[in-house]
């Protein structure tokens, strides 16, 4: 059998970027804050005062890797918790004063990234790349199977 051609394979692609990415966010960017850290704090400026759950939903993380990501930022100190006045089962997310500072110097950096990372391409290939990748993207979302019925098959 005759190896096969992983250039037109769309999950080793995928994963080279991922690499590629990493790279660039851990010299131009933050070697504390991860990625997915960073969109948290980003979810938090532009909507302060969410949930866990919610927050997850908003920057497409799973329940558990969500959980993980708040329980770092609130031990370093980027977000409070304050119990939900409405619902006192619920907690509710906000960035603290280093987290607005943490927050608004890596968004800096990370425009920088995104400029180099999209390097290569012209202003419409950008736009074409960012619009192939949400309708893949989005079309994977409907493949996921939702944690609650995977818990039941076990």
């Amino acid at each position: 059998m005759s190896a096969v051609d992983l250039s037109s394979h769309p999950g080793h692609l995928a994963r080279r970027l991922q690499q590629a990415h990493h790279l660039l966010w851990n010299t131009m960017v933050s070697e504390e804050i991860t990625s997915p850290q960073f969109a948290v704090l980003n979810a938090l400026t532009a909507e302060p005062g969410l949930d866990q759950r919610t927050v997850g939903e908003r920057v497409g993380l799973d329940r558990s890797t969500v959980a993980e990501v708040i329980t770092r930022l609130l031990r370093r100190e980027l977000l409070d918790k304050v119990r939900d006045p409405h619902d006192g089962r619920r907690f509710l997310l906000r960035l603290t004063d280093d987290g607005v500072r943490t927050h608004r110097r890596l968004a800096v950096r990370t425009a920088r990234m995104n400029q180099v990372f999209l390097g290569p391409l012209s202003a419409d290939e950008q736009q074409v790349l960012f619009d192939l990748m949400r309708r893949v993207s989005d079309a994977a979302e409907s493949l996921r199977v939702p944690e609650d019925v995977r818990a039941a098959g076990r």
